[in-house]
């Protein structure tokens, strides 16, 4: 089995539930109100040990409560923590969100120390990149570190996965350049690609944009539809497992870390994106977002 490197955000999540989101100016009456572990590398780290893979987490906390459930929540599944800062005095991320009846979501992120990852912290955990087969970021933390170590893993040699979330608008092209596998939801890649998304013809269209940008493959997850695979080669589409939705807090997360992990173990990219389909169907049937994740033998039983 390959290593995997995640370099990323640790948040913890205070999610509220909700009958329905509130719409502008409106007061409602939630159901309750909990802290969860979560940011979007951590879920990824944290999904991929769990489903059985060898990951390091790449990132920083702080020394207050939350960094501290965090750093051992990912520990007490076998993520390794060797490149995690925890930073002296800075207040670690946090992320609310808000779920309604339907399973659907909205997030604001405040990012503590996720923004303080810098270049610096990279090449002092360089060798841990040099030790990893696949690379998997996001953009939780600074953009300037994202490309610096895309451009570092590549010189490495090792397959880079980014997970543009959450997508902004003007981003250089040359960031793009050479990335492996990039994994925009349609609302993700209609900001990327500067266009509105009206259906799967749209979807195809915003993908190739990003290929024309460099990206060597678009995976576009579609909820509950399933998801859709671009390259220069096909598009091809993968219709989702139908399941009744409960909460889709790091659905796509957990989408990521299965397709990663398979691919890790030698799988090719259908079979791997057919393993990230299953984890994150039994993952929205769940509260939360690392409390949600499955086992590997949940996912190898449906």
């Amino acid at each position: 089995m390959q290593k995997i490197a995640v370099v990323g955000s640790l948040n913890m999540d205070c999610v509220i539930e909700t009958p329905a989101m509130p719409k502008a100016g409106e007061t409602i009456a939630g159901r309750s109100v909990a802290q969860v572990p979560g940011g979007k590398g951590a879920n990824q780290a944290y999904a991929i040990a769990k489903l059985g893979g060898d990951v390091q987490m790449i990132g920083a906390v702080g020394t207050d409560s939350c960094g501290i459930i965090l750093k051992k929540n990912l520990e007490c599944v076998g993520v390794r923590t060797e490149g995690l800062a925890v930073l002296e005095g800075e207040s670690t991320g946090q992320a609310f969100i808000t779920v309604d009846d339907q399973g659907e979501n909205s997030i604001i992120i405040i990012a503590g120390t996720n923004g303080l990852v810098s270049k610096e912290m990279i090449e002092e955990n360089r060798h841990l990149i040099e030790e990893s087969d696949i690379v998997i970021m996001q953009l939780e933390i600074p953009l300037e570190v994202v490309e610096y170590v895309k451009e570092l893993a590549i010189e490495l040699g090792k397959l880079v996965i980014v997970d543009p979330a959450p997508a902004v608008e003007g981003i250089p092209d040359h960031f793009w350049k050479g990335i492996d596998f990039i994994k925009p939801n349609e609302t993700e890649l209609a900001i990327l690609a500067g266009q509105e998304k009206n259906g799967l013809e749209d979807l195809k269209e915003g993908a190739e944009q990003m290929l024309n940008k460099g990206v060597k493959n678009v995976l576009v997850s579609m909820g509950g539809e399933g998801c859709l695979l671009v390259n220069k080669k096909e598009a091809r589409f993968f219709p989702a497992h139908k399941v009744k939705p409960v909460d889709t807090t790091a659905a796509g997360d957990c989408f990521t870390a299965g397709f990663a992990l398979a691919l890790s173990q030698g799988k090719t990219c259908e079979e791997a994106i057919a393993f990230g389909q299953k984890a994150s169907a039994i993952a929205v049937t769940r509260k939360g977002a690392q409390t949600s994740i499955p086992t590997i033998e949940e996912v190898e039983s449906c």
